[in-house]
């Protein structure tokens, strides 16, 4: 089981912790805080980045760097919830592109739990950046989307 808190501390302000002991500021204004929406979209880029993570080493693929961005609509009336959400994954390294597809779609279909609530009002779609890093040249981005 998961526990969690919220407690005021002024304003709109909260401090938040939950069952791993590791606090963080809430702030429904923005001021100094991400705001719980912004938490839900942040939470879903971890979440995935984990599962991705996770089966790139299990299948000793050798990425290099990891980043997952979120850009999100959200209804126009409340609750204001999630309606589109753009997953864009940036992968870094000489990884087989099926391998980073395949971990992308795992992720999203059987393992990220912040996905899967999500997809009940949100269509999320992705797109996987390949950033090949070449000797003495700049970076070059290779892109494939779903």
């Amino acid at each position: 089981m998961t526990d969690a808190r919220a407690t005021l501390i002024d304003n709109y302000r909260f401090n938040a912790v939950a069952t791993s002991g590791h606090a963080i500021v809430v702030d429904g204004d923005k001021k100094s805080g991400n705001s719980p929406m912004e938490l839900v979209l942040i939470g879903l880029c971890g979440c995935t980045g984990y599962d991705v993570a996770s089966i790139l080493r299990k299948k000793r693929e050798p990425f290099s760097s990891l980043e997952v961005r979120a850009t999100a609509e959200r209804a126009a009336t409340p609750p204001t919830v999630y309606t589109d959400i753009r997953l864009i994954y940036r992968v870094g390294g000489n990884v087989s592109h099926k391998a980073v597809e395949d971990a992308v779609k795992l992720s999203k279909e059987k393992y990220c739990s912040v996905s899967a609530m999500l997809q009940k009002t949100a269509k999320i779609t992705f797109e996987i950046e390949y950033v090949v890093e070449q000797e003495g040249q700049n970076s070059s981005i290779d892109n494939r989307t779903s």
